[in-house]
């Protein structure tokens, strides 16, 4: 095999031939392609070509059906360097560059011995396959930028820029940016980072923090910068002449000097160098190409700095106003406001110089924090700088006394020693967490002293009260009146707390109803719906925490879906849902109910049957619908899905547990199939994105017993565009008038979307000296008309039409080339034709309209002179009718 495809690729008389055949080996197996996906039938064809191959380069080899072919042409955009052999090799004497848009339309057809074509011609289109011969370049060899210390990070404050001249929409040319080296680096931290795919360059959290601009002069408002009056006044400022140095000999001197110069042209003496890399492939691959550049960096000084938070006393003693704090802009000439953020209260201003003061003494308990907004502006209103928030924060004194609540507790009779009463209801405003607002207990007197003057103690630090004696005697003493002293250190409350002496709790609550029987409850029922209502009653002294009743349900509710609610006043519980039941998770509660008293039992004393009752809650089971997971489903579908293709499943399922079934609305095309049993759903055509991008439908799933119950879910099916269309032109004939040669407007459509459609690509496949393209817009170009032609002309243009992702082909546009009349149409000098009529019959048909004219005159006559003998007329009036 391998000898005949030698024998047929060499060339007689030349070493071309010789080398056709290796080099495609060669290049076939690099590229993984066997020689016979190069080898194929006459006809239309797109290849792709890689660029700067080694010569002579063999693309494809055609071969046509018709018998009698002994060559190949072609023809077209072959630059000289495209040829084809005899027996249909197609190959390059010359390498092919890569250009945006750039294709080479070709021609080719088969021809006999005599030059005769056989077979075609056919459209041949090389598509030149960009390689990554070209490095990144930076539009600059050097970049300057400047940044203010104590900027924020990643804020970007400049950004390199560079191209790389391969195919833009390959990784050939997808660029990632890296700063490869910081001079200088101290403690190898990186100060600026860059985005690797923007090249913006910012400052990193370690350059917020430690980055510091070289000393330099500052100005006030009034100082002209680098004026040697003023430099001369900031020597003075600072350093006293010694031994009569001349002034611009001063070491402090020409160090302004230097600063100055610097302030001018910063970047002659940069602060910090960044070489910055452009990689293209996205960087990283090993066959990657670089380039890099130099950023020079310059941090200047950045007056524009928040002082922090200000803290102030309150009520603090001064005279007003009183200055907290200055600001300062990196313009000497900018002018100062403040700005309330809050509508509170605002005791702020500030001066022209930006020194903020404080108007009035503050009071932390109506605000504990001021937030203040400084704007720099000139004077026009053109904000200067970012305008800065400034906190100011209000410093607690201890300016408020102890606050007590009204405080009233229980203690049984029997109530055992270190029992707890309660905690003391006290409170300071001043800012808690402090020592301002840290309280200390006191128990300074408990009346009436009976029986011990010491029946309660109170926790120093928390205010807890317990009891410190017992022997209580409700009929002796029925209440205790506490005075206790509450103080912060600086400020004393004495509050008053009421004990009361309850009975002891010896009786327990008994119900009314030891079984309170079945109720029965639809499963639907909704949350809040009261099932029964229940009651014990507790012979202990009313309204204390001995005869209050609690109930709870202690068995038979494991979900926790029943709940009672107890009625203050009557005693009542009621029981109620709490959450939505479900016959099938649970159909009956056999539920225990206990009562219970919030305070304890005397010793000795037990809860028995009588605190305790019974009730049955049967659900009644009412035949749900069946149930789909989702309600709404939204999938995705390729239009050129292969018929019978599983789309989705329907799940549903029954409460129940009845057989369902699935049935399909809404499938107005007729291509989808839905099993019913199983709620698989499949295409049984092929789906067509043009016709419809979205197929909206619902499946039904319903009993197969019973009521047949249904349910519904809404299923959008979205048709996902492939490139199965072709741009086609929407006419394919025009003519164009000599008289003014005026373009014609070619237009072309394609079903597909973005990013198969619009924009699209037209060329004409042969070189023409007489037309050419200009495009119009996506979907349109104007054929021009180069030159006129000596006599009227038809003629058909070969015009390759692609759409945005490279699918396309040629298609036939036929055009006349013709004087025009003057409403702008072809005009056609008359000449002999077929339907001429002769002498004769020119004659005959003469004769019978006079015929005809001539017999209609008479009748006319003879109308009016029988109307004129029936109705004379008087002599007016036949005037008139004459």
């Amino acid at each position: 095999m391998l000898s005949f495809l030698f024998h047929q690729v060499l060339l007689p008389g030349t070493m071309r031939g010789a080398h056709l055949l290796p080099l495609t080996l060669l290049v076939s197996i690099a590229h993984g392609i066997g020689l016979e996906d190069k080898m194929g039938p006459l006809g239309h064809l797109v290849l792709d070509v890689p660029e700067a191959t080694p010569v002579p380069y063999a693309i494809y080899q055609f071969k046509s059906a018709v018998e009698g072919v002994s060559s190949y042409h072609i023809s077209g955009e072959t630059e000289g360097k495209i040829s084809v052999s005899s027996d249909g090799w197609l190959f390059l004497e010359h390498p092919l560059e890569w250009s945006p848009e750039k294709n080479h339309h070709l021609d080719i057809e088969a021809r006999s011995a005599d030059g005769e074509t056989l077979d075609g011609p056919y459209s041949v289109v090389l598509q030149v396959v960009d390689v990554n011969n070209n490095a990144p370049v930076f539009a600059e060899n050097q970049y300057s930028g400047r940044v203010r210390e104590h900027s924020p990070a990643g804020v970007p404050f400049i950004q390199v820029f560079a191209t790389d001249a391969d195919d833009p929409n390959t990784l050939n040319a997808q660029l990632r940016f890296s700063i490869v080296n910081q001079i200088p680096n101290p403690g190898n931290v990186f100060y600026f980072g860059i985005n690797p795919d923007t090249a913006e360059i910012f400052i990193t959290e370690e350059g917020a923090e430690f980055l510091r601009a070289r000393p330099t002069v500052s100005y006030s408002r009034g100082e002209v910068r680098g004026s040697p009056q003023v430099l001369k006044k900031k020597f003075e400022d600072y350093c006293t002449p010694r031994n009569n140095i001349p002034l611009e000999n001063n070491p402090f001197y020409t160090c302004i000097e230097r600063a100055e110069r610097r302030e001018v042209n910063l970047l002659q003496d940069p602060d910090y160098a960044l070489i910055v890399r452009a990689e293209d492939l996205r960087g990283g691959a090993p066959n990657a190409l670089s380039s890099t550049t130099r950023v020079n960096i310059a941090i200047i000084q950045n007056l524009w700095v928040s002082p922090g938070t200000i803290t102030i006393k309150e009520n603090f003693e001064a005279e007003y106003p009183m200055y907290l704090a200055t600001m300062r802009a990196n313009d000497p000439t900018a002018l100062y406001r403040l700005v309330q953020k809050e509508r509170f209260f605002f005791p702020f201003t500030i001066n022209q110089d930006g020194e903020i003061h404080v108007t009035t003494p503050l009071d932390r308990e109506q605000k504990n924090m001021y937030t203040l907004v400084v704007i720099a502006e000139d004077a026009q209103g053109v904000e200067l700088e970012k305008p800065m928030e400034i906190h100011v924060q209000v410093e607690d004194e201890n300016d408020n006394p102890p606050v007590c609540d009204k405080a009233v507790f229980e203690v049984q009779e029997n109530e055992p020693i270190g029992n707890p009463v309660g905690v003391l209801p006290a409170h300071d405003n001043d800012e808690e967490g402090t020592l301002n607002s840290f309280l200390d207990y006191t128990l300074l007197s408990q009346m009436p002293p009976k029986p011990f003057g010491n029946m309660f103690t109170i926790n120093q630090n928390n205010g807890e009260i317990k009891v410190l004696n017992k022997n209580f005697q409700r009929k002796e003493v029925p209440q205790y009146e506490l005075t206790i002293s509450v103080t912060d250190r600086v400020h004393t409350t004495e509050c008053k707390a009421i004990i009361k002496v309850i009975d002891i709790n010896n009786k327990i609550p008994v119900f009314e109803k030891k079984d309170y029987g079945t109720h029965s409850v639809p499963e639907l029922a909704e949350v809040g719906t009261t099932l029964l209502t229940i009651k014990a009653t507790d012979e202990d002294d009313p309204g204390t925490g001995s005869s209050k009743v609690e109930y709870h349900i202690t068995a038979g509710d494991p979900h926790n879906l029943v709940a009672i609610e107890v009625d203050e006043a009557t005693g009542e519980g009621r029981v109620y849902i709490a959450r939505p039941l479900d016959y099938e998770l649970q159909n009956v509660f056999n539920l225990q109910i206990d009562a219970r008293n919030p305070e304890p039992l005397i010793a000795g004393l037990e809860y028995n049957e009588n605190a305790t009752t019974f009730v049955v809650i049967q659900l009644v089971d009412v035949d749900e619908p069946p149930e789909f997971e989702v309600d709404t489903l939204n999938v995705n579908v390729p239009e050129n899905i292969t018929v019978g293709t599983i789309i989705m499943i329907a799940e549903a399922k029954d409460p129940e547990g009845k057989t369902i079934k699935f049935k399909m609305e809404g499938d107005e095309h007729n291509w989808l199939e839905l099993d019913a049993d199983s709620g698989e759903l499949k295409t049984k055509a092929a789906l067509d994105r043009e016709t419809i991008e979205q197929i909206s439908l619902t499946i039904i799933t319903y009993e197969t017993e019973g009521d047949k119950q249904e349910a519904e879910m809404k299923v959008n099916i979205n048709l996902l565009d492939v490139n199965d269309n072709y741009p086609k032109l929407q006419k394919t004939q025009g003519f164009i008038c000599v008289q003014d040669m005026a373009p014609l407007t070619l237009t072309a459509v394609d079903k597909d979307a973005d990013p198969y459609g619009e924009p699209f690509t037209f060329s004409i496949n042969r070189k023409s000296p007489n037309f050419e393209i200009k495009p119009l817009d996506g979907t349109s170009v104007h054929l021009i008309l180069k030159k006129k032609p000596p006599s009227d002309l038809n003629t058909t243009i070969p015009i390759n039409i692609k759409d945005n992702a490279g699918m396309g082909i040629t298609q036939k546009f036929d055009v006349h080339i013709c004087n025009c009349t003057k409403l702008g149409y072809c005009y056609i000098e008359p000449g002999a034709h077929s339907w001429k009529l002769g002498m004769s019959s020119t004659i005959g048909i003469l004769a019978g309209i006079f015929g005809f004219l001539i017999l209609f005159l008479i009748i006319v006559f003879y109308r009016i002179k029988k109307n004129g003998q029936q109705s004379p007329a008087v002599p007016e009036e036949s005037k008139a009718m004459l």
